[in-house]
C-alpha cells in the first residue's frame, strides 16, 4: 500500500531552469524555487525566512517549463518527493532529495496575459524506459482571467 507523499510549494523561481533530454529519449526540466515565510519575531519585527527547494518536470510539461518558465517566475507546484541514493567514489552514501512535478501552475502577475494550459505528466518507469513506452500525453488550451496554468 502507498502511503501520502505530497507536497504543494508557491514560489518564485531561482534562475532559469535547465532542460534535457537524456539518453532514454524522455525530456526533463530542472528548476530551483525559492519559497518565502514571513512572520513577526517575539520583538514584533519582520522576518522573512527564505527556503530554495529543487524540483523536476518531465515529458511535454518540461517542454512548456522551459518555453516559458524563466527567472522570478511565480509558480505553484503540486508534486512528490523523491530521494536518489548512490555511493560516492570515496565509498560514501550520499543522497539528493527534490520535487516531482505533478501539476505546475505559473502564477499571474498584474499585466501578464492569462492562457491556461493543462498536461498530464509523465516520467520513465525505469532508467530503460523510452519515449514510446510512457504514457500518452494531452494538451489542452482555454483562456483564463486568474492564473496561467501548466500541467
Amino acid at each position: 500500500m502507498n502511503q501520502t507523499n505530497s507536497i504543494v510549494i508557491d514560489g518564485n523561481l531561482v534562475k532559469d531552469g535547465t532542460f534535457s533530454e537524456p539518453k532514454t529519449g524522455f525530456k526533463v526540466y530542472r528548476m530551483s524555487v525559492a519559497v518565502n515565510r514571513w512572520y513577526k519575531n517575539e520583538n514584533g519585527e519582520s522576518v522573512d525566512k527564505v527556503s530554495y527547494f529543487e524540483a523536476e518536470a518531465y515529458g511535454n510539461a518540461a517542454e512548456f517549463c522551459n518555453k516559458y518558465c524563466k527567472k522570478g517566475s511565480p509558480v505553484r507546484i503540486v508534486g512528490r518527493l523523491q530521494q536518489d541514493r548512490w555511493t560516492t567514489k570515496e565509498g560514501k552514501s550520499d543522497s539528493k532529495v527534490y520535487v516531482v512535478a505533478e501539476h505546475i501552475e505559473l502564477l499571474k502577475r498584474p499585466g501578464m496575459e492569462a492562457a491556461e494550459i493543462k498536461a498530464k505528466t509523465t516520467e520513465p518507469a525505469s532508467a530503460n524506459a523510452s519515449p514510446a513506452q510512457a504514457e500518452p500525453q494531452a494538451v489542452e488550451v482555454s483562456a483564463a482571467q486568474e492564473e496561467v496554468a501548466v500541467f
